[in-house]
């Protein structure tokens, strides 16, 4: 008998895969903090991998296409190269993907608060293929998004791969998209603090060890590719000085009015490319016709544009500014480099939303970015010009308004600070840096609660938070929580009937359903005892005559705050849940929700 079971285990553990063993093992040997550690600076790695890897193919493309063009007069081949460039990464998309992969942060910051944390696994490419093709042939959004989402999604396919629970998922989801912004800027603390601020990870000793792994690793390996340099050749103009200080305040609230219009105006852009959803064809026409004209006109607008922001940033005179203007129709008229600055802050978020809203596959955070800088720029050359106050210094202004414009539109103060000073190596300038930031956080709160990237999911309820409360009822799944196990009855069943249905329910609650599924009433058998035990009435009653409505019904597609608040409004201690077609799911018991929610609490708040 011995031998017999001896033989079965071994033909077992035969059958079962390497990876099953692997697991096996690691779950006898590896404790899960320590695994979570190791799997943090794997992420770290392929995070950098993968961002080398998108930029590398970004500056491929465009030193193919644009590498030979004029500096002094206008690129014919602007009007073509966007529009070609969206409808190779729209075919892309349809025929390869088959899947929305837009809006990447916005995507992470869903599948968070939604899909426990769980990205398909064509998401750890396919971002980097759409955007370098996007951004390539001239696309104006950035890179970042695409690589936060491949980062993420590298966190959550390793995290699936092990077999890990829901709060581990979101924390290597976290790791990923921390590694994502450290390996593209070799910003290690930019990528942490965006990490807590705009992705929401709870902040505790046990997820800040493993971001920082994840965060460096990337710094590290990033600069093993591409060598340890800033990306901005920085040099500081002038010490800063306490003179200066209005004048940073008022940048900082006109990059809170800027962002307040890049916010608005992307918001109405994508409402109206959302409305030709049905229309591929014209939607890439109108957005692609509008891309191509825009960076006709302005070059500066094709791809990222930070090598336009590095003309302000590391130029010294009017001249050096003036080259901003190669290749356009303003070329060589440095008397008309404000006007054209300025025309192309505003114009930005035509271009950016136009590249997604035809088919492209980026993001807003270079946008952000690249407007804040130019923005910065325009505010101090007008206020240099028109000799207002003291002199500013020009290239440090924009790079407040890089910071100030970054803090509004993604709600990240702390990551505009840290990104500009690691992306320049101007650690001086952390106080103007946290003066404009502070300001244009406070300006842009008086009128958007959240994110660029958020927004979407808050009008939901779907958002998670810092507040553990919050993120505990975010994180709920509903799904888990319904109980399907239920004896229903007809309204036209006689009471004789019912009472046999009741001795077959386990619950004081019965549903009263139509031939269709759909929830007619409830039975309450509390309310009816006076008259199930006289048998006279058993064929003079039906269930119609005797149910009731229930106290409220809930939904599949309710969060978990508006289900608690039922629940506490009625004060029921079982509610009915609907589908999408009004028929009945199950029901959710208050002591199960709520057992669950102070279970989730305490998990999450571990150290």
């Amino acid at each position: 008998m011995d031998s017999a079971l001896s033989i079965n285990a071994k033909l077992e553990d035969d059958e079962k895969s390497l990876l099953d063993r692997v697991i096996d093992w690691r779950v006898k040997h590896i404790s899960d903090n320590q695994f979570v550690l190791l799997l943090s600076f794997f992420v770290g790695i392929f995070a950098a991998v993968a961002a080398f890897v998108l930029h590398w193919l970004i500056h491929q493309i465009q030193t193919l296409l644009v590498s030979g063009f004029s500096t002094t007069s206008e690129n014919w081949m602007f009007l073509v190269f966007p529009i070609i460039g969206i409808w190779l990464t729209s075919l892309f998309i349809k025929y390869i993907v088959k899947d929305n992969i837009s809006h990447g942060i916005t995507r992470v910051l869903y599948a968070i608060s939604t899909n426990r944390s769980r990205l398909k696994a064509h998401n750890c490419w396919s971002s980097v293929i759409a955007s370098a093709i996007t951004i390539g042939f001239g696309g104006s959004v950035g890179a970042e998004a695409p690589i936060v989402l491949t980062g993420s999604a590298i966190g959550s396919r390793l995290g699936l791969l092990f077999h890990l629970d829901n709060k581990t998922l979101m924390l290597l989801v976290g790791c990923g998209a921390t590694a994502a912004i450290a390996g593209i800027f070799k910003a290690p603390i930019a990528g942490l603090v965006f990490t807590l601020e705009v992705l929401m990870v709870d902040l505790t000793m046990a997820s800040l060890l493993p971001i920082m792994i994840s965060s460096v690793t990337a710094t590290c390996f990033s600069s093993l590719f591409t060598g340890d340099s800033a990306m901005f050749n920085f040099q500081m103009d002038g010490v800063w000085e306490l003179d200066r200080v209005p004048a940073v305040i008022l940048l900082g609230i006109f990059c809170g009015f800027l962002s307040l219009y890049f916010m608005r105006v992307m918001t109405w852009c994508e409402r109206g490319y959302a409305k030709l959803a049905k229309h591929p064809y014209v939607k890439l026409l109108v957005g692609g016709i509008a891309l191509s004209t825009l960076i006709f006109f302005f070059p500066s607008l094709y791809g990222e544009g930070y090598n336009s922001l590095s003309i302000f940033i590391e130029g010294k005179t009017p001249t050096d500014w003036g080259q901003v203007m190669n290749g356009s129709l303003f070329s060589g008229n440095d008397n008309l480099l404000v006007l054209y600055v300025g025309l192309v802050m505003l114009t930005k978020v035509f271009a950016t939303s136009s590249t997604n809203g035809a088919g492209g596959c980026g993001g807003t955070f270079a946008p952000s970015l690249f407007i804040g800088g130019f923005g910065g720029f325009f505010f101090a050359r007008l206020w240099n010009m028109n000799q207002i106050g003291v002199y500013i210094p020009e290239r440090n202004f924009t790079l407040y308004g890089m910071a100030g414009v970054m803090a509004a539109v993604m709600h990240a103060p702390l990551t505009g600070i840290f990104l500009i000073a690691e992306l320049t190596g101007g650690y001086k300038l952390f106080i103007p840096l946290i003066i404009v930031a502070i300001s244009s956080y406070l300006t842009i709160s008086v009128f958007e609660q959240h994110s660029i990237y958020a927004i979407r999911l808050a009008r939901e309820g779907k958002l998670i938070t810092h507040h553990t409360d919050r993120s505990v009822l975010t994180l709920m799944n509903l799904d888990d929580l319904v109980d399907k196990d239920y004896t229903a009855v007809h309204p036209d069943m006689e009471m004789g009937d019912l009472v046999h249905a009741i001795s077959r329910s386990r619950t004081s609650y019965i549903p009263v359903l139509d031939d269709a599924g759909h929830l007619l009433g409830e039975i309450d058998i509390t309310k009816i005892r006076h008259v199930i035990f006289r048998t006279e009435l058993y064929h003079r009653f039906t269930v119609a005559k005797l149910m009731t409505p229930p106290a409220a019904v809930l939904h599949e597609s309710d969060n978990a705050n508006d289900v608690m608040k039922k629940f506490d409004k009625t004060g029921a201690q079982m509610l009915p849940v609907l589908d999408e077609n009004d028929c009945l799911k199950g029901y959710i018991t208050r002591t199960h929700i709520y057992g669950t929610y102070r279970q989730m609490v305490a998990d999450l708040s571990e150290e």
